[in-house]
């Protein structure tokens, strides 16, 4: 069956746009978070975003998972996507991790997904691949080194460094998990469980170890409304769709773009300045994308 020229230039540009939305995530929060406590604020978040998508699938009539083990396999991967890796970038954060330094951290998760993918999935890592991963990894270290006070040596606390891997370790098991266990299921439906999961992960962290703070000033209004509908619908179905069509390992690469383009939109938004060694990054993580990218879809 022949594609529409529509349809063909669709594909070509999901990738772009769901990079240019992952990154407007953590702007996002720079806007929303000074008036809410993180895990509290994602509780707001991933609740409102459940009510959505129960509608939007009652008003379109979604079919609904078919048994309980294909409900439980999406609840269980918007706990790992969603609840860790939401949850522990955030609250990492809070607890004295630099952003810079997160970012850098999670930015591990194209290799470690490739290790993974290749042992769990059967996924085939070319030689190609495998530099490419290398080669992006040394351009986000460019791009966010400059960010990285005392040149990288504030990593918070103990605890703030735990949260953050095991956020990677969240983003990463997720998205095998979802390539894996969730092959099918309704985007619309399917999102109201992997919400519901990840609001229990962040609803049980915000009642063991905060007070439940939010302030609803414009601003955090602003933010709350486009991570739910930029983000939370946007951004997250285009990763399900991504993850769908093409190998795991071939979708982490993509995150390698996320810090540079949040680089880009900060200096826009916030005239926080790209020196020459950070440009110079983006040119390194951009060409290890395409390196990566190119040599996945040679072999499929």
């Amino acid at each position: 069956m022949s594609t529409s020229p529509n349809s063909n230039i669709w594909i070509t540009l999901t990738p772009a746009i769901f990079v240019f939305l992952w990154a407007t995530g953590f702007i996002g929060a720079k806007f929303g978070l000074p008036y809410a406590e993180p895990l509290t604020f994602l509780v707001w978040r991933f609740g409102i975003v459940v009510v959505l998508f129960v509608f939007v699938s009652l008003l379109m009539k979604a079919p609904w998972p078919k048994t309980p083990t294909e409900a439980f396999h999406s609840l269980m991967t918007g706990m790992l996507i969603h609840g860790l890796y939401l949850g522990g970038v955030f609250w990492a954060i809070a607890r004295g991790m630099p952003a810079g330094v997160s970012a850098l951290i999670v930015g591990f998760q194209p290799i470690i997904t490739a290790i993974f993918a290749g042992l769990l999935l059967g996924e085939k890592i070319s030689v190609k691949q495998w530099i490419g991963l290398m080669i992006g990894l040394a351009g986000l270290a460019l791009v966010l080194g400059p960010r990285l006070p005392g040149g990288g040596t504030a990593w918070g606390d103990n605890s703030a460094l735990l949260l953050n891997t095991i956020a990677l370790g969240g983003i990463t098991l997720g998205t095998i998990y979802q390539k894996a266990f969730v092959p099918s299921t309704d985007l619309r439906t399917g999102g109201v469980f992997q919400y519901i999961g990840g609001w229990l992960v962040v609803a049980l962290g915000m009642l063991l170890f905060e007070d439940g703070r939010i302030e609803w000033s414009p601003q955090l209004i602003g933010a709350m409304a486009w991570l739910v509908v930029a983000l939370s619908f946007g951004a997250t179905t285009l990763l399900m769709l991504l993850i769908r069509r093409g190998a795991v390992s071939k979708v982490a690469t993509l995150f390698y773009l996320v810090p540079a383009v949040t680089s880009l939109i900060a200096w826009l938004l916030f005239d926080e300045i790209l020196n020459p060694l950070q440009l110079a990054g983006v040119g390194v993580i951009m060409f290890a994308v395409w390196l990566a990218t190119t040599a996945a879809r040679a072999r499929v």
